[in-house]
């Protein structure tokens, strides 16, 4: 749990630290947003904090300016995916969140996904398309509506529903744009939710309501007509039904020290996963910060906290120098 961390004693020194934003991802906007709000944050409780943004710096820098450790605001490929943690991890910097493996594991939708039916969790049936004439093939395996996601892109980047075989080419080709690989997904009808993970506790679940045909970037960013729900309204025995599960499905995926999970739950009561986040939007109005703040926990705190997740790092950093 996040309270074993010595990290929780504000006396602790966690040195320089380095926020990693922007990026080149698709979600390099969203990120920017997330690392300023971080950093103003740890300036804000006195920790030694610096903007860092890696498509204009090389990472040589956080060696050259000694940087004690690193808070990872990067969203999408490039910062979710492991790339940037076996990086730091190779120049013996300490960073936050999930490591190499639950990185990549947790941004790969199929691979997850495959994981999380070895273990008789349930997510939607699927259809992996890296070439065109792949698409033949999905009427075949799934009923319309169907979704299609790149696999690796996250903030609803290039995802479409479709309704109608016809139009699955035109949803293919936006998301083939982003990813070269292609998860075509079975429609599941009922209220979405989203729950955050900090270290091993879930926090205060959230029901998301959009009148958008589903939780896309628009409604994500853009739009103000999006509800956020919480209390979400679930039964207490339900909450704590679902947070084992959304636990066995982030641990599952080697993620760790705090992320968010995306689930449906349909008209039978049948929890359906759909992504883990292990590097979810921490500007004042993300949904972590959220259901953190519905628990108790204000902004200042929880970014402490999140950087707290470093110190785990810093043993197996010096076990491999």
């Amino acid at each position: 749990m996040i309270s074993n961390f010595k990290g929780e004693d504000s006396t602790y020194d966690f040195g320089k630290v380095a926020v990693l934003m922007g990026g080149i991802s698709a979600e390099r906007e969203i990120s920017i947003m997330s690392g300023k709000a971080v950093h103003a944050a740890l300036c804000g409780l006195g920790i030694d904090a610096h903007a860092f943004d890696t498509r204009d710096n090389s990472l040589f820098r956080l060696v050259d300016e000694s940087f004690s450790r690193v808070f990872i605001a990067l969203h999408g490929r490039g910062g979710e995916d492991g790339e940037i943690q076996g990086a730091l991890q190779s120049l013996g910097i300490p960073y936050t969140g999930s490591g190499v493996l639950g990185s990549a594991l947790a941004m790969d939708k199929i691979r997850s996904k495959l994981i999380w039916r070895s273990l008789g969790l349930m997510t939607p049936d699927f259809v992996e398309v890296n070439e065109k004439e792949d698409l033949d093939t999905v009427s075949q395996q799934l009923s319309f509506p169907v979704m299609v996601k790149p696999t690796h892109e996250g903030s609803s980047c290039g995802i479409s529903m479709v309704t109608k075989e016809e139009d699955l080419y035109t949803a293919w080709e936006k998301a083939n744009g982003l990813d070269s690989s292609v998860l075509i997904e079975a429609w599941v009808q009922g209220p979405e939710y989203t729950a955050p993970i900090l270290g091993s506790d879930v926090l205060p679940i959230i029901r998301i309501e959009t009148p958008r045909e589903f939780y896309d970037y628009q409604a994500k960013y853009q739009n103000d007509s999006t509800r956020y729900i919480y209390p979400c309204g679930l039964e207490d025995e339900q909450v704590w039904e679902i947070s084992k599960i959304i636990l066995m499905a982030f641990e599952s995926v080697c993620a760790s020290g705090w992320g968010r999970a995306d689930f449906i739950i349909d008209s039978e009561g049948i929890i359906w996963l759909f992504d883990i986040n292990t590097v979810p939007g921490m500007t004042s109005h993300s949904l972590v910060p959220m259901s953190a703040g519905y628990a108790g926990i204000k902004f200042d705190d929880l970014v402490f906290k999140i950087l707290a997740t470093s110190i785990t790092h810093d043993e197996s950093i010096r076990k491999s120098a």
